[in-house]
């Protein structure tokens, strides 16, 4: 009888063992490394300053005074510096009359530069890429853009590509997402993220204030990611994914109609930001740090938000270094990073790579938090174990984040390699602002000399 027990108990620990065996190895192949990552850095010769910002704002036949003073002053007081990139056709001065050649023409420059590089650096050639994902918001071509690649790079004809657009600045994570739920499924297996947004032909030429702004923020750029969930990799990767939580207010027409692609009552296309935009991405915002603060907090700090949020007066501010050290922030503009930096309860520093971002960058769109990386990269800060929550916003309305872990000390320096020891500068205020200061008067006096032709 004693044998019998022993052989009933010994088979059911071996069942147990095994359980646990196959656990083990369903999650180790559901792991989401993140090996390499390239941003584009367009050529000289498609920078843009402020003055030439300007020149562009006078060739608009739509705009009067009032306007070119509020356009203006957007720019000077955007916190985007003089070495931002725009798309050959505006400084062709073809804004007002793109075609779709220009708008592929500008992914190609960023997909053939950024990928190459992807690949000679990670030593992955692109046959052994199993799954590709491309975002661009505003630019969908037929063949879609995930085709054009596969075509140049030659990849297998099994490969699982996706083409997402309409997703906005949030789209990166979207990609991630969807590469980190191909996973559970796939093992062993290579993916790329390709992030990036089309400006050429989306240019909007009237004179519809919420409409204009974009002219102003966005700036070209876009960025290129190797993943994988092979465990061998584990020792040749940057980040580790740790959690990914998404959150959409569409259901609510409030959060839905605040920025979207639309014509104004000319008819000319544009991208409309409304006033309500601040309230909705705060409100997306609370909503996705309650979710993520409660996967990546111990659970000492959320113990004490609880308690003294119910116990006092005024409600308490969630310490988030006591689960993050690294912030990466969308760089929308200075009014989006001073919000989240309150919100957050954030340090200066904690910012600094967001705001070095927007004045080096400007907006990129969704690939903006890739720059936001590589710049707390190329300065050193990553080091092993440390974690990293990168935050987007999106239209529709979306608010997504992650968090990655740091798997071994970091210092590439990226695109930033050339410029990171100029960073910080010692002053980040426009250098036109002397030349455009009556932009900041109550009533509008024109220089001598400035010619709106």
């Amino acid at each position: 009888m004693e044998l019998l027990i022993f052989a009933v108990c010994t088979i059911c620990l071996l069942y147990c063992l095994n359980q646990f065996y196959k656990v083990y190895l369903q999650k180790r192949g559901q792991s989401c490394y993140l090996v390499h990552y390239e941003c584009h850095k367009p050529s000289d010769d498609r920078k843009i300053d402020t003055e030439f910002c300007g020149s562009i704002i006078a060739r608009n036949k739509n705009l009067g005074h009032e306007d070119y003073k509020f356009l203006l002053r957007v720019i000077v007081n955007s916190g985007i510096g003089e070495q931002t990139y725009g798309p050959r056709n505006i400084i062709e001065r073809r804004e007002n009359s793109p075609t779709l050649q220009d708008g592929i023409l500008e992914m190609e420059e960023l997909f053939i530069e950024t990928l190459d590089r992807l690949f000679r650096k990670t030593g992955v050639s692109p046959q052994e890429i199993d799954v590709l994902v491309v975002n661009v918001a505003l630019l969908s071509s037929t063949p879609s853009l995930t085709s054009r690649i596969i075509n140049h790079y030659k990849m297998r004809g099994d490969i699982k590509s996706f083409n997402l657009t309409g997703m906005g600045c949030s789209a990166s994570l979207i990609s991630i997402n969807l590469v980190q739920n191909i996973f559970k499924s796939k093992k062993n297996a290579f993916a790329v993220v390709v992030s990036s947004e089309s400006i050429a032909p989306n240019w909007y030429s009237g004179n519809d204030k919420s409409m204009i702004l974009t002219n102003c923020l966005f700036r070209s750029g876009g960025c290129s990611i190797l993943l994988t969930n092979n465990s061998d990799f584990k020792n040749r990767a940057k980040l580790r994914l740790k959690c990914l939580v998404r959150t959409h207010l569409g259901s609510s027409d409030e959060a839905h109609n605040c920025c979207m692609q639309t014509e104004d009552n000319q008819g000319r296309l544009g991208f409309y930001l409304g006033k309500n935009l601040p309230k909705t991405a705060t409100r997306a915002f609370n909503k996705n740090v309650a979710e993520i603060a409660t996967k990546i907090l111990p659970f000492k700090e959320l113990v004490r938000y609880i308690v003294l949020k119910y116990a006092g007066k005024k409600v308490p501010i969630l310490d988030l270094k006591a689960g993050v050290e690294h912030f990466c922030l969308h760089p929308g503009g200075t009014a989006v990073i001073e919000e989240v930096r309150k919100n957050l309860g954030l340090g200066e520093y904690d910012v600094e790579p967001s705001r070095m971002t927007l004045h080096r960058f400007g907006n990129t769109s969704s690939s903006s938090l890739w720059y936001v990386l590589g710049y707390m990269e190329a300065k050193k800060r990553l080091k092993k174990g440390d974690k990293v929550w990168m935050i987007t916003f999106g239209s529709g309305f979306k608010c997504n984040s992650c968090v990655w872990e740091v798997l071994k000390d970091l210092e590439d320096g990226n695109v930033w390699g050339d410029d990171i020891d100029r960073y910080p500068p010692k002053t980040t205020a426009n250098p036109y602002l002397e030349k455009y200061g009556w932009i900041n008067q109550d009533t509008l006096e024109v220089p001598e000399g400035l010619v709106f032709d």
